[in-house]
């Protein structure tokens, strides 16, 4: 079969790298796919956004599944269009896909069916927001409604700050339509950690563990990312709250979305706030993670096209993956001056050494080709992946293959994974 991954980041490059290996499968393409992702599939320029592009090219190639990687194809309603023309694809449709798309949309949701979160308020009054935040005092956070990529989530520990969030996404609208309206949510205290489920709308299929690192610098210090690194297992996460996550948060919310009349298929993101061994849903995603997905794909031993074809079918019947004994974490490299604006263009050295080291596997992200070389393109560059016995020797593993790979400005955490050795 031929299958199409829709995207050109670190995801969708540990998406092509796993669809790649299966029996089923006898060519992937990928767009716009990247230089790393060309090494294993053949790349076509179309843009992930470009709905009537990418099902042109499917249909023109005969692509027999189609996976959607990035949001914003999503919450555009390219599942739909996929759909309408008859053709088998793997995500939400763009009414499922609100469930990212929109935070007061999640938040409503979670309200309704009673699932655990933060307190909040909703507001398209600047004022209305700013009296809010006084009422409630600080710590407290502030997001932008829409889609952000990520960096549109400001945890603030003064009520000046959140003030000046709130100035920031609805005066001078820094995240663009994505802040005509604000989320503003008590603040949660705990461990965060990454929960991941396939589902067909009815039924679940729930994935290992996994914990991302969303600040610049080390000890979670600095402004939020689109993600720094993660490890999959995630010591937090025990085999008990597993069983609570899927009853109080994973399963009410697939009941919930069928219920209000748009059934979710795909894979759902739930990000938790794990404190005194309960969760509460820090935001939802309408997709796999990045970097999540990463070290989750490294670990996986099942052949995950079948889950994928079986939850676009409605047909999903497995109840349990296989998954490797070793642990696996992902240091994602950065250009300079992300996740503000980036100095784009330089060599990057050292892949193919990185790339000779065993267990280890460097996914990239923002790179391109340019005169016969790799360069930084994008804010998240590579994601150098390491598998270990565990999660120690993976870090080493992880950061060996970090020291052989160079460019200028290149900046990255030096403490992945350090919260599963304190455990």
């Amino acid at each position: 079969m031929k299958v199409l991954v829709i995207g050109g980041g670190g995801r969708e490059h540990a998406l092509v790298w796993k669809i790649a290996q299966s029996p089923l499968v006898e060519k992937v393409y990928c767009a716009p796919g990247n230089p790393g992702i060309a090494e294993l599939a053949e790349c076509v320029g179309v843009a992930a956004d470009d709905i009537d592009g990418l099902l042109a090219l499917a249909q023109r190639e005969g692509v027999d599944l189609t996976v959607v990687g990035p949001e914003v194809p999503l919450t555009l309603g390219v599942v739909d269009r996929f759909q309408e023309a008859g053709l088998e694809i793997f995500g939400p449709n763009a009414k499922a896909a609100q469930l990212e798309g929109s935070k007061s949309f999640s938040k409503d949701l979670m309200a309704r069916y009673n699932i655990p979160t933060a307190a909040y308020g909703t507001f398209t009054d600047h004022a209305e927001a700013v009296a809010y935040i006084q009422d409630q005092g600080a710590p407290i956070v502030v997001k932008a409604n829409g889609l952000a990529a990520g960096k549109g989530v400001v945890v603030a520990m003064t009520e000046e700050q959140a003030i000046q969030a709130v100035d920031e996404i609805m005066v001078d609208s820094v995240f663009g339509a994505a802040g005509s309206s604000v989320v503003i949510e008590e603040f949660m205290e705990g461990e965060e950690a990454s929960f991941f489920a396939f589902t067909d709308g009815r039924n679940i299929l729930p994935l290992a563990s996994s914990q991302d690192h969303k600040r610049i610098f080390d000890n979670d210090e600095g402004p939020n990312t689109g993600g720094m690194g993660a490890y999959s297992p995630a010591p937090v996460v025990t085999e008990a709250l597993t069983e609570e996550i899927v009853e109080t948060v994973v399963r009410p919310t697939i009941a919930g979305m069928a219920q209000d009349g748009c059934p979710y298929v795909g894979i759902l993101y739930v990000g938790l706030m794990i404190k005194d061994g309960k969760p509460r849903v820090v935001e939802y995603n309408a997709r796999f993670g990045d970097p999540e997905a990463q070290p989750l794909l490294a670990r996986m031993k099942s052949d995950v096209v079948p889950v994928l074809q079986a939850c676009a079918r409605g047909e999903l019947t497995q109840t349990s993956l296989e998954w490797h004994d070793k642990a696996a974490v992902c240091v994602v490299m950065a250009s300079g001056g992300y996740p503000a604006s980036v100095d784009k263009g330089h060599e990057i050295r050292g892949l193919a050494e990185a790339a000779a080291i065993d267990d280890l596997i460097v996914f990239h992200a923002g790179t391109a080709e340019k005169d016969g070389m790799i360069v930084n393109s994008g804010g998240r560059v590579l994601g150098v992946t390491g598998l270990g016995d565990t999660v120690a020797s993976a870090i080493d593993k992880a950061y060996a293959g970090v020291e052989k790979i160079c460019w200028e400005g290149v900046q990255f955490r030096k403490d992945i994974g350090r919260k599963a050795l304190n455990r």
